[in-house]
């Protein structure tokens, strides 16, 4: 079998994006497109006729001095004139709004498949790739969309009327000029084609800028704590001057049509005004019919020339749809079995039966995890970091699947009920506390949006967050900013115990909760954390002795396994790693036997 070109493979892949693109988005538009081809044909006509006209206004006015026509003639060219503009507005409107409305159906798609996708999927692209597709990408498809497939048609279809005209006035003339413009396509092609894979390379650079631009912003108090301001200028202009060079390389390539079409159309009009002037010294023709075939020729090759421009925004938008299609085609694996049937009212009871997981191939992060939580119980995560204890976290609401082993909820595996029902039963308090920039209300009812203000209010005093939140400028309708940065740590976390409180799931999880808060901002969300507690299946991460040696069973992870579990005073009385990460946390025995007893107070 004869191998494809790579001009075929290309030419082949661009007819199967623009297929789905009127298959899945513009189809639905077709009543607005067809109108607008009225407009377009009508706008084609116009330009047809002016051309027209040039004939009598010399023959028979110019020469033979027609008074009648004198008046008549401006007047339809001004007609004329002023039907085409309309047009032209009318089809432009249109097709604006069908590609605008074609950016929204995208970014809903793109959207809805980032949100349902796999935490692995979201993690593996930077959060500015992924804003890239949303603004750039979705861009430059409009420009494709509103710019070319209306350009393209529209000035196809004005080429058909003059060309109609030009064979009118002067049939072999004709036929002469229009062995001319098809060679202009060629480079029109060829430039496209290395448009397309420039703009490949430039989109996925400025996703990186983008991303980088997230990260610096985000980290601001750390460059400047560490004095890294001049590093990161050096970096930032960096990107900035790659992507001038992609930018700058698009620009030369698409100029490179300039010289070609303009020595194309030199060739052509030189040739017309040649042989016209021959028949009009000959009298094989007349001034008149010359002058409207000459203009006819320019108006044709107008669009022509314009195909360079509309050609490189297609290829533009048609290598962006390449993205986003590629963004919008993605399954995630983690989804409900055909058969998953809903959990109805869950007592919360958690186990994890010979579990093992790993991120990444030949990495376990959890081998061979047995751990159980019955219902309303307590159990405590220990262990160095990277043991494996928010990976355990991450399996229970399915944010990842086990690789081998079951983990279950009242004895049933979580991979046989819907995600709904699942997450439904479960809550999450972490320490990297996410906050929307909306109002205080708003996040802590978020996941409960008819919530009452009676029910968040409630909330919010089980958490206590009331007092500090009707202290804020606009109470619970105050906006708390990019990550709920306008808060303290203390009180953007009792706003998260808030969320969970109100979302009354019978499973918790605790991650870390309480680790990045200071000693009086921790009591009171210790407070708040023992109230939220309070006969609910608990499953916590924590470090600090005080939080752990209350639970009702202690699971001790290393590289992945459990290694011990027990209460707080079996696994001291083991002497094993809990009893030395206790000795670590507090190196002087008399303290420990103090934390002891203020522990053994607290159970008792």
């Amino acid at each position: 079998m004869a191998k494809k070109s790579k001009f075929s493979v290309e030419h082949t892949a661009t007819q199967v994006l623009v297929k789905r693109l009127l298959r899945d988005y513009l189809r639905h538009h077709v009543g607005k497109i067809a109108i607008a081809s009225f407009f377009m044909v009508t706008a084609a006509a116009c330009t047809a006729a002016l051309a027209s006209l040039i004939e009598p206004a010399l023959n028979e006015v110019m020469v033979k001095g027609d008074r009648v026509l004198l008046w008549v003639l401006p007047l339809a060219f001004f007609g004329i004139s002023v039907l085409k503009g309309c047009a032209k507005y009318v089809q432009t409107v249109i097709m604006q709004s069908v590609g605008l409305r074609l950016i929204v159906d995208m970014q809903d798609d793109m959207f809805e498949r980032v949100i349902g996708a796999d935490l692995a999927f979201i993690h593996r692209d930077a959060t500015g790739k992924l804003m890239s597709r949303f603004t750039n990408d979705v861009q430059f498809l409009r420009e494709a969309v509103v710019k070319t497939f209306t350009g393209i048609a529209s000035d196809a279809v004005q080429v058909v009327f003059l060309v109609g005209v030009m064979v009118n006035l002067n049939w072999k003339m004709a036929l002469a000029a229009l062995i001319v413009f098809p060679a202009s396509v060629y480079p029109i092609v060829y430039i496209g084609r290395r448009l397309r894979k420039i703009s490949t390379n430039t989109q996925q650079t400025i996703g990186g800028v983008t991303s980088y631009l997230d990260d610096v912003f985000k980290g601001a108090r750390i460059v400047k704590a560490y004095g890294m301001e001049p590093y990161e200028r050096k970096r930032a202009n960096k990107q900035f001057e790659t992507v001038f060079h992609f930018f700058l390389k698009a620009g030369k390539t698409r100029a490179r049509t300039y010289p070609i079409l303009e020595s194309l159309g030199g060739i052509a009009f030189g040739g017309i005004l040649l042989w016209g002037g021959y028949q009009v010294l000959h009298g094989e023709t007349n001034v008149g019919q010359f002058m409207a075939f000459f203009a006819a020729a320019i108006f044709a090759y107008q669009p022509i020339r314009s195909l360079a421009s509309l050609n490189a925004s297609l290829q533009l938008g048609l290598a962006a749809a390449d993205r986003i299609f590629d963004m919008i085609d993605y399954r995630p694996a983690i989804v409900d079995a055909p058969d998953a049937a809903v959990l109805e009212a869950p007592t919360g009871a958690v186990q994890l039966s010979d579990v093992s997981f790993a991120y990444e191939a030949g990495k376990k992060a959890l081998d061979h995890v047995t751990i159980e939580a019955p219902a309303g119980n307590t159990v405590a995560l220990v262990g160095p970091s990277g043991a494996g204890k928010s990976t355990i976290l991450n399996l229970i609401p399915r944010f990842y699947d086990a690789d081998g082993g079951t983990v279950m909820i009242d004895g049933v595996n979580v991979g046989e009920v819907t995600l709904e029902s699942l997450r439904a039963a479960i809550a999450l308090v972490s320490q990297d506390v996410m906050l929307f920039n909306d109002t205080v209300r708003a996040n802590i009812a978020y996941g409960r949006a008819h919530a009452t203000d009676e029910e968040i209010v409630a909330a919010a005093e089980a958490a206590a967050a009331h007092d500090f939140i009707i202290e804020l400028s606009d109470g619970y309708d105050t906006v708390v900013g990019e990550r709920g940065l306008r808060l303290s740590g203390g009180q953007r976390q009792r706003l998260s115990i808030a969320r969970a409180m109100l979302k009354n799931a019978p499973v918790l999880l605790l991650d870390e909760a309480t680790s990045a808060l200071d000693s009086e901002s921790e009591r009171q969300v210790q407070s708040a954390l023992a109230r939220l507690m309070k006969g609910r299946t608990t499953i916590v991460i924590a470090h600090r002795l005080s939080t752990v040696a209350k639970a009702d069973v202690i699971y001790v992870l290393d590289n992945g396994r459990v290694i011990e579990s027990g209460t707080h005073g079996e696994l001291l009385a083991r002497g094993g790693l809990y009893a030395h990460h206790c000795r670590m946390q507090f190196e002087d025995g008399a303290v420990l036997q103090q934390a002891e007893a203020s522990v053994g107070a607290l159970q008792a």
